[in-house]
C-alpha cells in the first residue's frame, strides 16, 4: 500500500512538473510580426499598425496594440515600417522589441550607391533644392500638367487625401516604378466608390524630357487609370524639381535611364504631410491602411474602440485554435 501511494505521489509531482513546464508557452505566445504604423498615441502608450499575415496564426490585419515599455514608441511615426514582436497571453496583447525598419538604398550596384552619395553632396550644397518637408508640415501649393494636357494644382483638391508617388514610363524593373503604380492601381480598386471624392491619386514623372502626356496616357492605361481621380504629371524639368525637392526624392539621367529614390507620399484633408513612405517593402494593402485610416481620422477614436474589441475577439479566437 505504502508503496502504492509512493508511486501515485511521485507520479502527481512528475505530471505538475510536466505542466509547469509547459505553462509559459501556453500563457504567453510570441510571433515575430511586420507592418505599417497606421498611428502612434504616446499618451496611451500604443500604436496601430497595418500588419502582415503571420503564417499559421493570423491574417493581414490592422491592429492597435499597446506597448509596456513606452520608450517602444522613441522615434516612431505614421507611415514608417516596423518589426515587432506580438506577444498573446489569454488575458491581452501587446507589441514589443519594436524596430523601425530603415530605408534601404535601392541601389544593387555599389557604383551606384556611390553616385547617390556624391547626388546627397551636391543637393545639400544647392540652396535651391531646399529641405524635404516633415510629418506634420502644410504641403505648399504646386501645379504640373496631367495626362489629357490640363494644368493640375494640388490646392484643387482641398478637402480631400491626396496620394502622391514618383515614377517613370520607361522604368524596366518591376519591384521599383510598377510597383509603385501598381499599387495605386489596387488602391484605385479598393476605393472605388472614395475616388474623386475623398481620393485623389497623382503620379509624378522623374523624366519629363520623355514622358509627355500622350506617354503618360499609354503608361496609366495599363491600370484602367481614371483621368479624373488619377493624374499622370509632368512638366517643365525645374518644375517637376521643385515637386520631388518637397518630398526628399533623388534621381537623375544615367547611360539613358534612371536612378532614383522610392517615395510614396500621403496628404491629408488639411494639405499636411501624413506620412512619407520609403522604399518597396511594404504591401498595397498596407498602404491601403494608411489611406483609409487619414481619409477616416475624424472617427479614429471610435473606430479604435470598435478595432479593439475586434482584435481581442480575433487574438481569442486565435489563441484557442492554436491550443487545440
Amino acid at each position: 500500500m505504502r508503496q502504492r501511494v509512493w508511486l501515485i505521489e511521485r507520479g502527481v509531482a512528475i505530471a505538475a512538473l510536466l505542466v509547469l513546464s509547459v505553462l509559459p508557452a501556453w500563457t504567453a505566445q510570441q510571433h515575430a510580426a511586420t507592418g505599417l504604423v497606421l498611428k502612434v498615441n504616446r499618451k496611451q502608450t500604443m500604436f496601430v499598425v497595418s500588419a502582415q499575415e503571420i503564417p499559421g496564426y493570423m491574417d493581414a490585419m490592422v491592429m492597435p496594440l499597446p506597448v509596456r515599455d513606452p520608450k517602444q514608441l522613441d522615434g516612431l511615426r505614421p507611415g514608417m515600417m516596423v518589426d515587432f514582436t506580438l506577444v498573446v497571453t489569454p488575458r491581452d496583447s501587446y507589441a514589443e522589441n519594436v524596430r523601425i525598419r530603415h530605408f534601404e538604398s535601392l541601389q544593387t550596384d555599389p557604383l551606384d550607391a556611390c553616385r547617390l552619395a556624391v547626388l546627397n553632396k551636391v543637393l545639400a550644397k544647392n540652396p535651391s533644392a531646399g529641405a524635404a518637408l516633415a510629418v506634420g508640415q502644410h504641403v505648399p501649393d504646386f501645379s504640373l500638367t496631367d495626362q489629357t494636357g490640363r494644368r493640375v494644382a494640388l490646392s484643387q483638391f482641398a478637402g480631400k487625401v491626396v496620394a502622391v508617388d514618383f515614377v517613370y514610363t520607361r522604368c524596366p524593373l518591376p519591384n521599383f516604378c510598377f510597383r509603385l503604380s501598381n499599387n495605386f492601381g489596387l488602391l484605385q480598386r479598393r476605393f472605388k466608390n472614395q475616388m474623386g471624392r475623398s481620393l485623389i491619386l497623382l503620379t509624378v514623372t522623374l523624366d519629363p524630357d520623355h514622358d509627355r502626356p500622350a506617354d503618360l496616357t499609354r503608361y496609366g492605361s495599363i491600370w484602367n487609370a481614371n483621368p479624373a481621380s488619377w493624374h499622370f504629371l509632368t512638366g517643365p524639368a525645374p518644375e517637376v524639381k521643385k515637386v520631388t525637392s518637397m518630398f526628399g526624392v533623388e534621381y537623375w539621367q544615367d547611360m539613358g535611364m534612371m536612378t532614383h529614390s522610392l517615395h510614396t507620399v500621403i496628404i491629408n484633408r488639411r494639405g499636411d504631410l501624413a506620412a512619407n513612405i520609403e522604399g518597396n517593402k511594404f504591401t498595397a494593402r498596407e498602404l491601403g491602411d494608411f489611406v483609409e485610416t487619414v481619409m477616416d481620422s475624424p472617427r479614429n477614436a471610435r473606430q479604435l474602440g470598435r478595432a479593439a474589441l475586434s482584435r481581442r475577439d480575433l487574438l481569442s479566437q486565435n489563441s484557442s485554435r492554436t491550443q487545440k
